[in-house]
Protein backbone atom coordinates (compact mmCIF):
# COMPACT_ATOMS: atom_id res chain seq x y z
CA UNK A 1 0.00 0.00 0.00
CA UNK A 2 1.45 3.33 -1.01
CA UNK A 3 -0.39 6.65 -0.65
CA UNK A 4 1.68 8.09 -3.45
CA UNK A 5 3.89 11.10 -3.72
CA UNK A 6 2.69 13.98 -1.52
CA UNK A 7 0.81 16.50 -3.59
CA UNK A 8 2.20 19.99 -3.96
CA UNK A 9 0.26 22.58 -1.99
CA UNK A 10 -2.09 24.18 -4.50
CA UNK A 11 -3.90 27.47 -4.37
CA UNK A 12 -7.20 25.69 -5.01
CA UNK A 13 -8.54 22.37 -3.92
CA UNK A 14 -10.83 21.47 -6.83
CA UNK A 15 -10.85 17.94 -8.26
CA UNK A 16 -8.31 17.55 -11.05
CA UNK A 17 -9.34 16.66 -14.58
CA UNK A 18 -6.08 15.04 -15.73
CA UNK A 19 -5.34 11.33 -15.66
CA UNK A 20 -4.98 9.95 -12.13
CA UNK A 21 -1.42 9.82 -10.85
CA UNK A 22 0.19 6.53 -9.82
CA UNK A 23 -0.34 5.37 -6.28
CA UNK A 24 -3.84 6.77 -5.88
CA UNK A 25 -6.03 4.97 -3.37
CA UNK A 26 -9.62 3.89 -3.09
CA UNK A 27 -10.80 5.74 0.02
CA UNK A 28 -13.81 4.89 2.14
CA UNK A 29 -15.12 7.37 4.70
CA UNK A 30 -16.97 6.28 7.81
CA UNK A 31 -18.60 9.39 9.23
CA UNK A 32 -19.69 12.23 6.95
CA UNK A 33 -19.68 14.77 9.74
CA UNK A 34 -17.93 18.12 9.58
CA UNK A 35 -14.49 16.50 9.43
CA UNK A 36 -14.96 13.37 7.33
CA UNK A 37 -16.64 14.99 4.36
CA UNK A 38 -14.10 17.83 4.25
CA UNK A 39 -11.09 15.51 4.40
CA UNK A 40 -12.68 13.29 1.78
CA UNK A 41 -13.10 16.28 -0.50
CA UNK A 42 -9.44 17.21 0.02
CA UNK A 43 -8.26 13.68 -0.82
CA UNK A 44 -10.50 13.62 -3.87
CA UNK A 45 -8.96 16.87 -5.09
CA UNK A 46 -5.57 15.15 -5.35
CA UNK A 47 -6.97 12.23 -7.34
CA UNK A 48 -7.75 9.68 -4.67
CA UNK A 49 -11.00 7.88 -5.45
CA UNK A 50 -13.71 8.08 -2.80
CA UNK A 51 -15.40 4.72 -3.18
CA UNK A 52 -18.12 5.30 -0.60
CA UNK A 53 -19.19 7.19 2.48
CA UNK A 54 -21.20 6.13 5.50
CA UNK A 55 -23.68 8.80 6.55
CA UNK A 56 -26.58 8.21 8.93
CA UNK A 57 -28.24 11.54 9.75
CA UNK A 58 -30.00 13.76 7.23
CA UNK A 59 -27.43 16.51 7.79
CA UNK A 60 -24.56 14.07 7.14
CA UNK A 61 -26.18 12.89 3.93
CA UNK A 62 -26.66 16.47 2.77
CA UNK A 63 -23.04 17.24 3.61
CA UNK A 64 -21.86 14.20 1.69
CA UNK A 65 -23.91 15.22 -1.32
CA UNK A 66 -22.51 18.75 -1.18
CA UNK A 67 -18.83 17.94 -0.63
CA UNK A 68 -18.65 14.50 -2.24
CA UNK A 69 -21.12 14.62 -5.13
CA UNK A 70 -21.62 11.31 -6.86
CA UNK A 71 -20.09 9.26 -4.06
CA UNK A 72 -22.39 6.40 -3.01
CA UNK A 73 -23.60 6.13 0.57
CA UNK A 74 -22.69 2.63 1.75
CA UNK A 75 -22.89 0.47 4.84
CA UNK A 76 -19.82 0.40 7.06
CA UNK A 77 -18.96 -3.21 6.20
CA UNK A 78 -19.19 -2.51 2.45
CA UNK A 79 -16.80 0.43 2.82
CA UNK A 80 -14.24 -1.61 4.76
CA UNK A 81 -14.49 -4.43 2.22
CA UNK A 82 -13.85 -2.18 -0.79
CA UNK A 83 -11.49 0.53 0.47
CA UNK A 84 -7.70 0.54 0.43
CA UNK A 85 -7.78 3.41 2.92
CA UNK A 86 -10.54 3.65 5.52
CA UNK A 87 -10.97 7.08 7.09
CA UNK A 88 -12.67 6.90 10.49
CA UNK A 89 -14.15 10.32 11.25
CA UNK A 90 -16.49 9.32 14.06
CA UNK A 91 -16.98 10.74 17.58
CA UNK A 92 -14.16 9.84 19.99
CA UNK A 93 -16.39 7.75 22.22
CA UNK A 94 -17.56 5.63 19.28
CA UNK A 95 -14.13 4.91 17.84
CA UNK A 96 -12.94 2.00 20.00
CA UNK A 97 -16.20 0.03 19.72
CA UNK A 98 -16.31 0.53 15.95
CA UNK A 99 -12.76 -0.73 15.44
CA UNK A 100 -13.24 -3.66 17.79
CA UNK A 101 -16.58 -4.63 16.28
CA UNK A 102 -15.20 -4.74 12.75
CA UNK A 103 -12.25 -6.80 13.99
CA UNK A 104 -14.57 -9.33 15.61
CA UNK A 105 -16.42 -9.62 12.31
CA UNK A 106 -13.11 -10.17 10.49
CA UNK A 107 -13.62 -7.20 8.20
CA UNK A 108 -10.22 -5.50 8.44
CA UNK A 109 -7.86 -6.53 5.64
CA UNK A 110 -4.08 -7.07 5.61
CA UNK A 111 -2.28 -4.04 4.16
CA UNK A 112 -5.35 -1.82 4.43
CA UNK A 113 -4.68 1.70 5.71
CA UNK A 114 -6.89 2.63 8.66
CA UNK A 115 -6.76 6.32 9.58
CA UNK A 116 -8.68 8.00 12.38
CA UNK A 117 -8.99 11.74 12.96
CA UNK A 118 -9.38 11.85 16.74
CA UNK A 119 -7.05 14.24 18.51
CA UNK A 120 -7.17 12.48 21.86
CA UNK A 121 -6.27 8.99 20.62
CA UNK A 122 -3.14 7.62 19.03
CA UNK A 123 -2.85 4.30 17.22
CA UNK A 124 -3.50 2.20 20.31
CA UNK A 125 -7.23 2.45 19.70
CA UNK A 126 -6.63 0.84 16.28
CA UNK A 127 -4.88 -2.20 17.76
CA UNK A 128 -7.73 -4.61 16.87
CA UNK A 129 -7.38 -3.59 13.22
CA UNK A 130 -3.59 -3.88 13.37
CA UNK A 131 -3.85 -7.43 14.66
CA UNK A 132 -5.86 -8.20 11.53
CA UNK A 133 -3.00 -6.90 9.38
CA UNK A 134 -4.22 -3.35 8.78
CA UNK A 135 -1.85 -0.38 8.94
CA UNK A 136 -2.86 2.05 11.74
CA UNK A 137 -2.46 5.81 11.40
CA UNK A 138 -3.72 8.73 13.50
CA UNK A 139 -3.90 12.10 11.74
CA UNK A 140 -5.45 15.10 13.46
CA UNK A 141 -5.72 18.53 11.80
CA UNK A 142 -5.38 21.32 14.37
CA UNK A 143 -8.39 23.06 12.89
CA UNK A 144 -12.05 23.68 13.63
CA UNK A 145 -14.49 22.53 10.95
CA UNK A 146 -17.88 23.87 9.94
CA UNK A 147 -18.52 21.17 7.37
CA UNK A 148 -18.48 23.55 4.39
CA UNK A 149 -16.46 23.62 1.19
CA UNK A 150 -14.52 26.62 2.55
CA UNK A 151 -12.99 24.28 5.15
CA UNK A 152 -11.02 22.52 2.41
CA UNK A 153 -9.03 25.67 1.69
CA UNK A 154 -8.31 26.10 5.40
CA UNK A 155 -6.44 22.80 5.38
CA UNK A 156 -3.64 24.40 3.38
CA UNK A 157 -0.75 24.85 5.79
CA UNK A 158 -2.75 23.50 8.72
CA UNK A 159 -0.62 21.75 11.36
CA UNK A 160 -1.50 18.05 11.52
CA UNK A 161 -0.48 15.73 14.34
CA UNK A 162 0.64 12.35 12.99
CA UNK A 163 1.03 9.27 15.18
CA UNK A 164 1.97 5.91 13.68
CA UNK A 165 4.35 2.97 14.08
CA UNK A 166 7.83 4.06 12.99
CA UNK A 167 7.85 1.84 9.90
CA UNK A 168 4.74 3.48 8.44
CA UNK A 169 5.14 7.01 9.82
CA UNK A 170 6.17 8.34 6.36
CA UNK A 171 2.82 7.15 4.99
CA UNK A 172 0.95 9.17 7.60
CA UNK A 173 3.10 12.21 6.92
CA UNK A 174 2.52 11.88 3.18
CA UNK A 175 -1.24 11.69 3.66
CA UNK A 176 -1.17 14.80 5.85
CA UNK A 177 0.73 16.64 3.11
CA UNK A 178 -1.77 15.48 0.50
CA UNK A 179 -4.54 16.88 2.65
CA UNK A 180 -2.72 20.21 2.39
CA UNK A 181 -1.34 20.16 5.91
CA UNK A 182 1.99 20.55 7.65
CA UNK A 183 2.57 17.25 9.49
CA UNK A 184 4.39 16.95 12.78
CA UNK A 185 5.09 13.75 14.68
CA UNK A 186 3.26 13.41 17.98
CA UNK A 187 4.07 10.54 20.38
CA UNK A 188 1.21 8.28 21.42
CA UNK A 189 1.43 9.30 25.07
CA UNK A 190 1.23 13.01 24.20
CA UNK A 191 -2.09 12.84 22.34
CA UNK A 192 -4.45 13.43 25.32
CA UNK A 193 -2.56 16.50 26.56
CA UNK A 194 -2.20 17.82 22.99
CA UNK A 195 -5.93 17.51 22.41
CA UNK A 196 -6.74 19.05 25.80
CA UNK A 197 -4.66 22.10 24.84
CA UNK A 198 -6.52 22.53 21.57
CA UNK A 199 -9.93 22.00 23.14
CA UNK A 200 -9.16 24.35 26.03
CA UNK A 201 -7.93 27.06 23.70
CA UNK A 202 -10.49 26.79 20.90
CA UNK A 203 -13.65 25.39 22.47
CA UNK A 204 -13.48 27.39 25.67
CA UNK A 205 -12.65 30.47 23.64
CA UNK A 206 -16.09 30.15 22.05
CA UNK A 207 -17.66 29.88 25.50
CA UNK A 208 -15.72 32.89 26.75
CA UNK A 209 -16.60 35.07 23.77
CA UNK A 210 -20.23 33.99 24.03
CA UNK A 211 -20.27 35.11 27.66
CA UNK A 212 -18.79 38.48 26.75
CA UNK A 213 -21.51 38.95 24.12
CA UNK A 214 -24.17 38.06 26.70
CA UNK A 215 -22.75 40.60 29.15
CA UNK A 216 -22.95 43.33 26.52
CA UNK A 217 -26.49 42.34 25.60
CA UNK A 218 -27.55 42.51 29.25
CA UNK A 219 -25.86 45.92 29.49
CA UNK A 220 -27.88 47.18 26.50
CA UNK A 221 -25.28 46.93 23.74
CA UNK A 222 -27.15 45.68 20.68
CA UNK A 223 -24.35 44.20 18.56
CA UNK A 224 -21.92 42.74 21.03
CA UNK A 225 -20.04 40.68 18.43
CA UNK A 226 -19.28 43.76 16.32
CA UNK A 227 -18.19 45.66 19.42
CA UNK A 228 -15.83 42.91 20.51
CA UNK A 229 -14.41 41.96 17.10
CA UNK A 230 -11.53 44.49 16.82
CA UNK A 231 -10.47 44.07 20.46
CA UNK A 232 -10.60 40.27 20.52
CA UNK A 233 -8.87 39.94 17.16
CA UNK A 234 -5.94 42.02 18.36
CA UNK A 235 -5.89 40.32 21.76
CA UNK A 236 -5.70 36.87 20.16
CA UNK A 237 -2.97 38.00 17.78
CA UNK A 238 -0.93 39.44 20.64
CA UNK A 239 -1.46 36.36 22.79
CA UNK A 240 -0.11 34.13 20.02
CA UNK A 241 2.81 36.42 19.17
CA UNK A 242 3.77 37.75 22.60
CA UNK A 243 2.41 35.19 25.04
CA UNK A 244 1.73 36.48 28.54
CA UNK A 245 3.63 39.65 27.73
CA UNK A 246 0.62 40.72 25.68
CA UNK A 247 -1.70 40.71 28.70
CA UNK A 248 -3.44 44.00 29.57
CA UNK A 249 -6.34 44.98 31.80
CA UNK A 250 -7.08 45.50 35.48
CA UNK A 251 -5.76 42.19 36.80
CA UNK A 252 -2.54 42.61 34.84
CA UNK A 253 -2.15 46.09 36.36
CA UNK A 254 -3.17 45.05 39.88
CA UNK A 255 -6.29 47.27 39.89
CA UNK A 256 -8.26 45.49 42.61
CA UNK A 257 -10.85 48.26 42.79
CA UNK A 258 -11.77 47.83 39.13
CA UNK A 259 -12.08 44.07 39.56
CA UNK A 260 -14.42 44.65 42.52
CA UNK A 261 -16.54 46.97 40.38
CA UNK A 262 -16.67 44.38 37.57
CA UNK A 263 -17.89 41.66 39.91
CA UNK A 264 -20.56 43.90 41.42
CA UNK A 265 -21.84 44.84 37.97
CA UNK A 266 -21.84 41.26 36.68
CA UNK A 267 -23.73 40.06 39.74
CA UNK A 268 -26.49 42.60 39.17
CA UNK A 269 -26.96 41.91 35.46
CA UNK A 270 -29.92 39.90 34.17
CA UNK A 271 -30.48 38.39 30.75
CA UNK A 272 -33.57 38.93 28.58
CA UNK A 273 -35.44 36.33 30.64
CA UNK A 274 -34.56 37.95 33.94
CA UNK A 275 -32.00 35.32 34.93
CA UNK A 276 -28.68 36.22 36.61
CA UNK A 277 -25.46 35.55 34.70
CA UNK A 278 -24.12 33.12 37.29
CA UNK A 279 -21.97 31.16 34.85
CA UNK A 280 -20.35 34.40 33.67
CA UNK A 281 -19.47 35.40 37.23
CA UNK A 282 -17.99 31.96 37.90
CA UNK A 283 -15.86 32.13 34.75
CA UNK A 284 -14.67 35.66 35.53
CA UNK A 285 -13.61 34.59 39.03
CA UNK A 286 -11.82 31.47 37.83
CA UNK A 287 -9.90 33.21 35.05
CA UNK A 288 -9.08 36.22 37.21
CA UNK A 289 -7.63 33.93 39.88
CA UNK A 290 -5.60 32.07 37.26
CA UNK A 291 -4.33 35.37 35.87
CA UNK A 292 -3.31 36.61 39.31
CA UNK A 293 -1.40 33.38 39.88
CA UNK A 294 0.47 33.75 36.60
CA UNK A 295 1.28 37.43 37.24
CA UNK A 296 2.60 36.50 40.66
CA UNK A 297 4.68 33.63 39.28
CA UNK A 298 6.30 35.84 36.66
CA UNK A 299 6.96 38.69 39.07
CA UNK A 300 4.73 41.09 37.14
CA UNK A 301 2.75 41.97 40.29
CA UNK A 302 4.06 42.84 43.73
CA UNK A 303 3.00 41.03 46.89
CA UNK A 304 0.67 43.85 47.99
CA UNK A 305 -1.11 43.90 44.61
CA UNK A 306 -1.53 40.14 44.62
CA UNK A 307 -2.92 40.24 48.16
CA UNK A 308 -5.43 42.97 47.27
CA UNK A 309 -6.65 41.12 44.19
CA UNK A 310 -7.02 37.83 46.01
CA UNK A 311 -8.96 39.54 48.78
CA UNK A 312 -11.46 40.91 46.27
CA UNK A 313 -11.80 37.57 44.50
CA UNK A 314 -12.11 35.70 47.81
CA UNK A 315 -14.71 38.11 49.20
CA UNK A 316 -16.89 37.61 46.16
CA UNK A 317 -16.59 33.84 46.45
CA UNK A 318 -18.23 33.79 49.87
CA UNK A 319 -21.94 33.32 50.38
CA UNK A 320 -24.16 35.71 52.32
CA UNK A 321 -23.26 34.01 55.61
CA UNK A 322 -19.56 34.52 54.98
CA UNK A 323 -18.77 30.86 54.31
CA UNK A 324 -16.71 29.89 51.28
CA UNK A 325 -18.94 27.84 48.92
CA UNK A 326 -16.90 24.64 49.38
CA UNK A 327 -17.87 24.59 53.10
CA UNK A 328 -21.59 24.65 52.45
CA UNK A 329 -23.28 21.29 52.95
Amino acid sequence: MNPGTPADHESTRTPSTHSPRPGRLGVGIIGAGRVGAVLGSALRSVDHQIIGVHAVSASSRERAELLLPGVPILDVEDIVERAELVLLAVPDDALADLVQGLAELGRWQPGQLVVHTSGAYGVGVLEPARRCGAIPLAIHPAMTFGGFSTDVARLIGCPMAVTAPAAVLPIGQALAVELGGEPFVLPEESRPAYHAALAHGANHLVTLVGQAVRILAAAGVEDGAATLAPLLSIALDRALREGEAGLTGPVARGDAGTVRTHLAALTELRDANGRPLDDVVDTYLTLARATVARREATGALGAQQVRALREVLSDHGEDSAGQPPEQII
